[in-house]
């Protein structure tokens, strides 16, 4: 039995390394001139990630074609840009909740209802996180994701795009997942979806 549960779990593993799909929830504000169409940009880092260039520059790849996607050119070098674009991310792995109980699942991630509640009390329909993916005894870590950009005017300074993407999941493979975020996070440009997170669903690239 603990023979089986190992290959149930490196299998899940495995399809989680293939990401089909990403769903994220977006938020969005914006004070993006009407009839100002996107130019050139340039990377703006902060001085925690001026101290740390080599993260920062996997984080701005990792954004490149979503910005560039969205309309905006790098700068010329020795330019100056149209807008700044700074942004941030976090993978954070999730503490299993104390409702994380097998009793509320049948065998191999069944269960017994409509619908349970996840980690954290929230709802989903289908198999349990805990026990959904790895089958019985098998506890694969789950992750909170998110990415964040805020766009701004060179000359003035002033804030004309944020926005923030979430998701959640079994992976936390950043090369596949921020890109794929960071596209999320711009797919409203440059109106502004909604303060409220709205659902959005990308394909890795």
């Amino acid at each position: 039995m603990k023979m089986l549960a190992s290959v149930i779990a490196l299998a899940a593993l495995a399809a989680c390394a293939s990401l089909v799909s990403v769903d994220c929830e977006v938020s969005s504000f914006s004070r993006w001139p009407a009839g100002r169409t996107p130019s050139t940009y340039a990377f703006e880092r902060l001085p925690s990630q001026q101290a740390h260039p080599q993260q920062a520059q996997r984080l701005e790849d990792a954004a490149r074609r979503a910005v560039e996607g969205a309309g905006f050119v790098p700068a010329p070098e020795g330019a100056a840009p149209d807008v700044t674009i700074q942004l941030g991310a976090r993978i954070a792995e999730l503490d299993p909740s104390p409702f994380d109980d097998p009793l509320w699942y049948g065998r191999f991630g069944s269960f017994h209802g409509p619908f349970a509640y996840g980690r954290y009390g929230r709802p989903f329909f289908g198999p349990g996180w805990r026990y959904g993916y790895g089958g019985p005894g098998v506890d694969l870590p789950y992750y909170e994701r998110e990415v964040a950009v805020l766009v701004r005017d060179k000359r003035s300074g002033e804030a004309l795009y944020e926005a923030r993407a979430n998701s959640e999941g079994t992976s936390a493979a950043a090369a596949d997942l921020l890109p794929a975020m960071f596209s999320a996070a711009l797919k409203d440009f440059p109106n502004g979806g909604s303060p409220n997170p709205h659902r959005v669903r990308v394909m890795p690239t």
